[in-house]
């Protein structure tokens, strides 16, 4: 049985966590464990290329350094193709996923404008058939031409025109990959994911998830985006901004900083006890109401 409350923490292993990455885990954790709920973590490894060798493995240990308490196994998408293929498969058919023939340059020269999460949106050109001599490279989803909405439990009321914003994207990567929204769904609905809170870096692409998640018949989770943490250029911390790894050397004043920025009004010395005491007030203490309701905040220097 699913308890009423069961969240995730999902990393890629791309690299090492960094701050932005500990913000994200804390925010999660304490909102599944001032609930009662379950906290379960998933290395999002799907996209193989990407991933750097020993990087799940030093994620782990990062974890357990800081203190964190998962439940149950850690769940690894690479070893879930096949549900995303079976998915995949029952997209196709009931016609809502169809093959596409476009090479990204052919997309760049036909679309007609910016989508919303920077990229370009898909102008339709295979969504009623593949042009005559081609072969289907990827598989996209058909979206709707509807006001989609939802209320996140930070950020308020998010509204996409997913035809329009978007486009259909991408479930299957011409490079054979499934795609991280197709990835994310799934695995959500088969752990049972009732609360997803993470980074505000992916509400845009959350319409999608909830597109998807309506095409599959899938229960929707409730949602809650927490601030991004980001450098003084207002760039969200990550590898390619050359982002700091997280030192298990000071995991108490790490712990301490994250829950600051979170709103959380931690006292400093906490930055000095045991990383015990440090979750302990954390627990007692967690307040979802004091999370600054923004998208960004710019670390001091």
């Amino acid at each position: 049985m699913i308890p009423p409350y069961r969240g995730r923490f999902a990393p890629s292993p791309t690299g090492p966590l960094h701050f932005g990455s500990l913000v994200a885990a804390v925010g999660s954790y304490l909102d599944a464990r001032a609930q009662g709920g379950e906290w379960l973590l998933r290395m999002e490894d799907v996209d193989i290329p990407r991933n750097v060798p020993g990087a799940a493995d030093d994620i782990l240990r990062t974890l357990t350094a800081f203190g964190f308490e998962w439940d149950g196994a850690v769940l690894y998408q690479s070893k879930r193709v096949e549900a995303y293929g079976d998915a995949l498969a029952r997209l196709q058919r009931s016609g809502l996923a169809y093959g596409c023939a476009c090479s990204r340059k052919e997309i760049a020269d036909s679309a007609i404008h910016v989508a919303i999460d920077g990229g370009l949106a898909y102008p339709g050109t295979c969504r009623n058939g593949l042009p005559a001599g081609r072969e289907a490279r990827a598989w996209r989803l058909h979206v709707g031409n509807e006001r989609l909405t939802f209320v996140d439990r930070l950020q308020g009321e998010v509204v996409q025109y997913l035809e329009r914003d978007v486009g259909d994207f991408v479930l299957r990567r011409a490079d054979g990959l499934f795609a991280y929204q197709l990835a994310v769904v799934v695995d959500d609905a088969w752990q049972g994911i009732n609360n997803v809170v993470r980074g505000a870096d992916l509400l845009a692409s959350t319409p999608r998830q909830i597109w998807l998640q309506r095409c599959l018949g899938y229960p929707l989770p409730a949602y809650a985006h927490l601030p991004v943490a980001a450098n003084a250029a207002g760039e969200k911390l990550s590898k390619q901004t050359m982002a700091r790894a997280l030192c298990t050397d000071m995991v108490a004043a790490e712990l301490l900083r994250a829950l600051q920025f979170l709103g959380q009004a931690a006292p400093g010395d906490l930055a000095r006890a045991p990383v015990a005491e440090v979750w302990s007030w954390a627990r007692e203490n967690w307040s979802f109401e004091a999370i600054p309701h923004r998208p960004l905040i710019i670390l001091p220097v």
